[in-house]
C-alpha cells in the first residue's frame, strides 16, 4: 500500500509562497513529492524559498496585475494544483478604513484570487487539478476592527463555493480558515500597530485561540496538503477551519 498524502508527478503553483503559510505549504509539498512553483511579488524571498527545495522555480507574479498573471500563466504547460494564499491585512473599523486601503485589500485579497484562478484554470481543466484557497476566520465571524479584512476573506469563502459548484466532477476546489498564525504577517501586525507593547499583544493573540496559542504554518501546510491528495478526492466546496477552536467559542 502506497504511502498516503503524497504528490508525485504533479505540479503546485503557490501564490505569497515566499514567507509564512506560503512557505510553508511550499516545503510540505515539495516534501510529498510535488514539483513546487514559488511565486512571489518579492522575487528574492521566492528565489531563497525554491533554493531549499528540490524540483522548485521562483516566480515573481503580481496577483492584482493582468498582465504579470496572465504572462505567468502563458509560460506554463500544466498545473495540478493551485494554493490561492497571497493575501494582505488591514486594522480599522468602517470609519476607519480609507477607500483606497479598502480598494487596495480588494485588488489583492479578491481580485487576486480571481485572475490567478481565472488563468489558472485552462490548466487545471486540463488535469482535473485542485484549487485550496486561503481564506480565514475572518472570512466567518466578525473580528473587531477588521472590516476591510473580513469583506475579502468573506469574498473568498463564496468564490471558492462557487467554483465548486460551476466545475463538479472536473475540479476540486476548497477554503482553509485558519485562525491567527504565528507568521512574518503577524510579525508586521506587530510592528506596525503595537511597537511598544509587542509581547503583551503577541500573548493576546495566543489566547485569542481556546487552545491558549496561535497556529504554526506547517500546521496549515499539512491541511493543504490532505486538501492536495487523493485522499481528499471526496471534499470539494468545503471550508475548513483550523482556528484552535477560534470560531467554536
Amino acid at each position: 500500500m502506497s504511502a498516503p498524502f503524497r504528490l508525485d508527478g504533479r505540479t503546485a503553483f503557490i501564490t505569497g509562497a515566499g514567507s509564512g503559510i506560503g512557505a510553508a505549504t511550499a516545503r510540505v509539498f515539495a516534501a510529498a513529492g510535488a514539483e513546487v512553483i514559488v511565486a512571489d511579488l518579492d522575487g528574492a524571498r521566492a528565489r531563497a524559498v525554491a533554493a531549499e527545495l528540490p524540483r522548485a522555480h521562483p516566480v515573481v507574479c503580481d496577483v492584482s496585475d493582468e498582465d504579470s498573471v496572465r504572462g505567468t500563466f502563458a509560460a506554463l504547460d500544466r498545473l495540478h494544483i493551485l494554493v490561492n494564499n497571497a493575501g494582505i491585512g488591514l486594522v480599522g473599523t468602517v470609519e476607519e478604513t480609507a477607500r483606497e486601503d479598502f480598494e487596495r485589500l480588494l485588488r489583492v485579497n479578491v481580485e487576486g484570487v480571481y485572475l490567478v484562478t481565472k488563468y489558472a484554470l485552462p490548466l487545471l481543466l486540463a488535469s482535473r487539478g485542485v484549487i485550496i484557497n486561503m481564506g480565514s476566520v475572518a472570512g466567518l465571524v466578525g473580528v473587531k476592527r477588521r472590516f476591510a479584512y473580513c469583506a475579502t476573506k468573506g469574498a473568498v469563502v463564496a468564490m471558492t463555493r462557487q467554483l465548486a459548484i460551476d466545475y463538479p466532477g472536473r475540479l476540486r476546489v476548497n477554503c482553509i480558515c485558519p485562525g491567527t498564525v504565528d507568521t512574518p504577517f503577524v510579525e508586521a501586525y506587530l510592528e506596525k500597530y503595537h511597537q511598544h507593547e509587542k509581547e503583551q499583544v503577541r500573548a493576546e493573540l495566543h489566547h485569542r485561540q481556546p487552545v491558549g496559542r496561535m497556529g504554526r504554518p506547517e500546521e496549515i501546510a499539512h491541511l493543504a496538503l490532505y486538501l492536495a491528495s487523493d485522499e481528499a478526492e471526496f471534499v470539494t466546496g468545503s471550508v475548513v477551519t483550523i482556528d484552535g477552536g477560534w470560531t467554536a467559542a
